[in-house]
């Protein structure tokens, strides 16, 4: 029994050790050897100088590796909160089982976006949002068929929109806003092959009328906000529809409202400053709103009773034509 037991222990620390030898060098060489690139072309900063070249890489902050399915090759890289000057390294395309990458909140960051991304054919998250990048977005985006989620907000980035983005099948997200593109939304965009995206492109310059294929879509979230966009947008509403947040506010629209139906799922709703005519539609009282506002706009008649739009102070009416009741003036 005696020996039997040394056996059982032998046998448990071998494999012990076995395991954490492996553990130790489960990162890919090549995984390694681009990741140090990466550290020296950022000028070591703070949240990756730790990566050591004698530890395992999968387990440096900042890094995730997947599992053996893929060999532990890295799958993840989040640069952010970090002062950083520099561009984004070349090296980033030199992950080839990049799934996620993000450089996120670094002030310093500047340049374009790294043309070498185009070959990370298994990336899913791209994130690259509160850095000073300039230049377009990339028309190589569409060229990564994975992609499901797309933030290049709080950037300098200047240009128009790629209408190449429209073809990525499953893409979820897109998020263009806080840049200084222009131009037209592209047509192209009212026929996403897959699901419709969240689509974000407030504070920018973009300018000419929506296209009208959009209002075949199902937007869930759709923020146009900030923009120099004009006619009528009205294609956008449905009663049909299961819209959650819809802003198309500051903006030179012009359509009248009186029959425009919103969907019973909108809980964020704001078209203050445009030129929006005509009276607000009864069937609004329906709608459970925490954010409302047509302000600024050339609206008239009675605002209708019940519902959430007497919960709204009168800022969410202010500067129309000759609207009245509550909360504003009464009627005459």
């Amino acid at each position: 029994m005696a020996k039997i037991t040394t056996l059982l222990l032998f046998l448990f620390f071998f494999t012990l050790l076995i395991t954490t030898s492996l553990s130790k060098n489960l990162c890919h060489k090549d995984d390694k050897n681009t990741l140090l690139k990466i550290k020296k072309s950022l000028n070591n900063p703070y949240n990756v100088i730790s990566w050591d070249p004698k530890e395992d890489c999968c387990t440096w902050v900042s890094v995730e590796c997947g599992d053996a399915t893929v060999n532990h090759r890295v799958t993840s890289l989040d640069i952010s909160d970090d002062k950083i000057s520099a561009q984004i390294p070349p090296e980033v395309g030199d992950l080839p089982y990049l799934q996620t990458l993000i450089f996120r909140k670094l002030s310093n960051l500047t340049g374009p976006i790294q043309p070498t991304i185009a070959k990370l054919k298994y990336l899913r998250f791209l994130r690259l949002s509160w850095t000073n990048l300039t230049g377009p977005v990339p028309d190589f985006l569409s060229q990564l068929k994975d992609l499901e989620y797309i933030d290049l907000s709080y950037n300098d980035l200047s240009g128009s929109i790629p209408s190449s983005l429209a073809l990525l099948p499953k893409l979820g997200y897109l998020e263009l806003s806080r840049n200084k593109l222009t131009g037209p939304i592209p047509e192209s965009f009212g026929s996403f092959p897959g699901e419709v995206p969240d689509l974000f492109l407030s504070h920018n310059q973009l300018s000419g009328s929506i296209p009208k294929s959009l209002g075949k879509l199902d937007f869930y979230r759709i923020d146009l906000s900030r923009n120099k966009l004009k006619g009528d947008v009205s294609m956008l509403f449905g009663a049909n529809k299961k819209t959650w947040i819809i802003d198309i506010s500051r903006n030179m629209f012009q359509f009248d409202i009186s029959k425009v139906k919103v969907a019973k799922t909108v809980n964020l709703l704001d078209l203050n400053h445009n030129g929006i005519t005509g009276s607000i539609p009864v069937q609004w009282t329906e709608l459970s709103l925490q954010t409302f506002n047509v302000s600024y706009n050339r609206l008239c008649g009675p605002i209708p009773k019940g519902g959430d739009l007497q919960r709204f102070d009168a800022y969410a009416y202010l500067h129309n034509k000759c609207l009245c009741g509550a909360p504003l003036q009464r009627c005459k």
